[in-house]
């Protein structure tokens, strides 16, 4: 049996071996392979931003996880949606010195095995941001109690993205990660409640 890893990719790296890394993708979000092909040209686009950075999980050689971002910027077509969504006192606070975790995702059959929380601590711990910040599928995944773990509050709930039905949390969190949130509560972010699903 293989020994699980994780890795640091160059965008190059990440380039190469996409349809992999986007299979994993499509397969964590429940989504079609066609969807998956393209997004796969987003990730191309992003891999090329000059403060881009990438880890990867892999099984021996295959890839089992992938987590990339980048610094959020207005232009940027996730960026502007979720400025929208947000109150001018929470878009000063958190988007102008923001890191955009644009994906993470684990293969269904490899979660529960912290490789999620492995690639994001190793994604965020280098970069020179003040705030990591990403939307997330609403409802009691892996992954919102992976963001609950982590220190990541409220920003918008049950946001609707163009091209998803579905509707999404939009999360930030202090860095480094386990920073204290109350300048996040000052900001006006609403803090989780005994349940661990933040209020809208």
């Amino acid at each position: 049996m293989s020994a699980l890893t994780v890795e640091v990719w160059s965008g190059a790296q990440l380039r190469e071996r996409m349809p992999e890394a986007m299979a994993v993708y499509a397969q964590a979000m429940g989504y079609a392979p066609s969807v998956a092909d393209q997004r796969g040209g987003f990730a191309a686009s992003h891999s090329r931003y000059p403060d881009f950075e990438c880890r990867v999980s892999l099984d021996g050689n295959a890839v089992v996880g992938i987590a990339y971002g980048y610094g959020s910027r207005a232009g940027q077509w996730w960026h502007d949606a979720v400025r929208r969504a947000l109150s001018a006192e929470i878009a000063r606070a958190w988007l102008v010195d923001a890191f955009e975790l644009s994906e993470l995702h684990v293969l269904p059959s490899y979660q529960g095995r912290r490789l999620g929380r492995l690639m994001l601590e190793s994604l965020v711990a280098p970069i020179p941001h003040a705030a990591v910040l990403l939307s997330t599928p609403e409802g009691p995944t892996r992954a919102f109690s992976l963001y609950r773990n982590l220190g990541f509050v409220d920003l918008a709930r049950h946001h609707l993205f163009a091209g998803d039905s579905r509707p999404f949390a939009v999360l930030g969190a202090q860095l480094p990660l386990g920073a204290s949130p109350s300048d996040a509560s000052r900001a006006g972010a609403s803090q989780p409640d005994e349940r661990g699903a933040g209020r809208a």
